[in-house]
């Protein structure tokens, strides 16, 4: 029987402790105009559909000068962090990754960033 009290306890703990999760919109704009010879941009980080492997894809909005990438997620974390590629060359490199904080008044978040500038 304490077996089973045990165990049903450690199930509420568990279900409690699940963190509620919400849709996240991030609106990433990238200038890119001090870099050459550019192939691909993109973005790493945590958290799908943003991965530290692969780049998520930015599109170009002005030739060799400005991306931008519509990020959807569904988290329970105020925030994200990841780091932009060119050429699949990370930015910031041996500094700390960036870290976007999430609008929470409203659907979408936009952020503009510089390439490897802080």
């Amino acid at each position: 029987m304490k077996t089973i009290l045990k165990t049903t306890a450690i199930l509420i703990l568990m279900v409690s402790c699940v963190q509620k999760s919400y849709k996240r919109v991030v609106v990433v704009t990238l200038n890119v105009s001090k870099v050459k010879n550019i192939q691909s941009v993109g973005i790493r980080g945590e958290g799908k559909p943003l991965s530290w492997e692969t780049d998520y894809p930015m599109q170009e909005v002005v030739k060799d000068s400005l991306y931008k990438a519509v990020i959807t997620t569904n988290t329970g974390y105020l925030f994200m962090e990841g780091k932009c590629t060119v050429n699949s060359n990370f930015e910031l490199q041996n500094k700390p990754n960036r870290r976007i904080i999430f609008d929470t008044k409203k659907d979408t978040t936009f952020i503009n960033l510089v390439f490897d500038k802080e």
